[in-house]
């Protein structure tokens, strides 16, 4: 069995024990560096990185294949890649790149397999009179339209 295929394994083993738990990207170097990211519905804890660590390096043999382990959870900054962060994240802010170039800052309101919504205020001219008026924006997003998404912070 090739070296990536028995760290893939080993990883869906560590990850079926804990459920909560999901895998964002896994890389292996030439040089046989791993980097594992992960997320989680609750977040991710360093107990949760430590585990899932263990339960690699643990059942590969350094004789056989001399190696590194890195596992980290996904960052603050880090795009939205799966359907399951977006669902984890719902209520809460996002900054959104477009396929055709646009960003748009709003709250991701529902997530389901095919598309997002968000929903934002924005000023525009009024129908009838002078001056502005605040307007909800309600957008639903599928996923192939999406470049790039990523959690905003506000303090």
């Amino acid at each position: 069995m090739a070296f990536k295929e028995k760290v893939m394994q080993l990883l869906e083993a560590g990850l079926a024990d804990k459920p909560e738990l999901f895998l964002i990207d896994v890389s292996i170097s030439d040089s046989y560096k791993i980097s594992v990211i992960l997320d989680g519905d609750h977040g991710v804890t360093l107990q949760d990185c430590m585990d899932i660590s263990r339960a690699v390096e643990h059942n590969l043999d350094r004789e056989e294949q001399d190696f590194s382990i890195d596992v980290a959870s996904a960052g603050v900054g880090s795009p939205l890649k799966l359907v399951r962060q977006y669902t984890k994240n719902i209520g809460r802010p996002l900054i959104v790149k477009t396929q055709s170039g646009s960003t748009i800052e709003a709250d991701l309101k529902a997530a389901d397999e095919e598309k997002i919504t968000l929903t934002w205020t924005a000023r525009e001219p009024k129908a009838i009179g002078k001056g502005k008026e605040t307007v909800t924006k309600v957008l639903d997003l599928p996923y192939t339209e999406i470049k790039e998404a990523i959690v905003t912070i506000k303090f």
